[in-house]
């Protein structure tokens, strides 16, 4: 059961979403009084979801350990979408926010990230996860095999899993990023280029040159230290 104190946020927080939307003073106070808290028992939910997946994610790399002698999964990070972000991509969809609304637009406010060894361990781990009774496909993104054209790579799936409340079940959506180590230092360092306001545009234009090239490079080293990794498993060597 949830209990009221692990409900977080606070008004102040949620009137962005309002302030995004750009609605009157009246309508934002009606929003607050008949949302405030459903909001909250929303993100809730939410987060309840993310350890719903990490949990699975966590069994799994325990699982495939003693079939493999290693962990196929490096790191696994998780995180829940800002009220700002939640408020500027509402205001991108042109659509006026209430806890249904906000559920059923958005697919990706609970996130999980997968870091693993591998890109073999990527596509194992997916249908590892796929097969599983309580896990349904919502959509698929595959970066690795059609990279975007900035370079980035990635494997996403939008998932829906049930959460178990004291008195009822619900459904909900989390997104799963998984990646190789390098292509998740790739992604890393991309973002913080994009987002850093104080660089100049040029500079930028070619910064992003070079990052394509490095991702072409990362994918070659991904493909070759598999190989290595299989060449030495089959051999014996690990």
């Amino acid at each position: 059961m949830i209990q009221g104190n692990e409900l977080q946020g606070s008004n102040n927080e949620i009137t962005n979403i309002l302030r995004e939307v750009r609605i009157t003073p009246e309508e934002a106070k009606k929003w607050l009084e008949q949302n405030v808290q459903p909001y909250r028992e929303l993100m809730a939910y939410y987060r309840c979801a993310i350890m719903e997946i990490e949990t699975k994610f966590n069994v799994l790399n325990e699982e495939l350990s003693l079939k493999y002698d290693r962990n196929p999964i490096e790191t696994i990070k998780s995180r829940l979408k800002s009220t700002e972000s939640i408020a500027e991509k509402m205001q991108r969809k042109g659509i006026f926010p209430t806890v249904q609304s906000i559920e059923e637009t958005i697919s990706d406010i609970a996130g999980i990230r997968v870091i693993c060894s591998f890109p073999a361990d990527i596509y194992m781990l997916e249908k590892a996860l796929l097969e599983q009774d309580d896990v349904r496909l919502v959509e698929k993104k595959d970066y690795i095999k059609e990279p975007k054209k900035n370079g980035y790579r990635s494997l996403h799936l939008i998932v829906e899993t049930p959460i178990f409340l004291h008195d009822r079940k619900k459904l909900m959506k989390v997104e799963v990023q998984l990646r190789t180590i390098s292509m998740d230092w790739w992604a890393s360092l991309e973002h913080k280029i994009k987002y850093k306001k104080d660089i100049d545009k040029n500079v930028v234009k070619e910064l992003e040159k070079e990052l394509l090239i490095c991702a072409e490079f990362g994918a070659k080293l991904d493909s070759k230290m598999e190989e290595i990794n299989k060449r030495a498993h089959e051999t014996g060597i690990e």
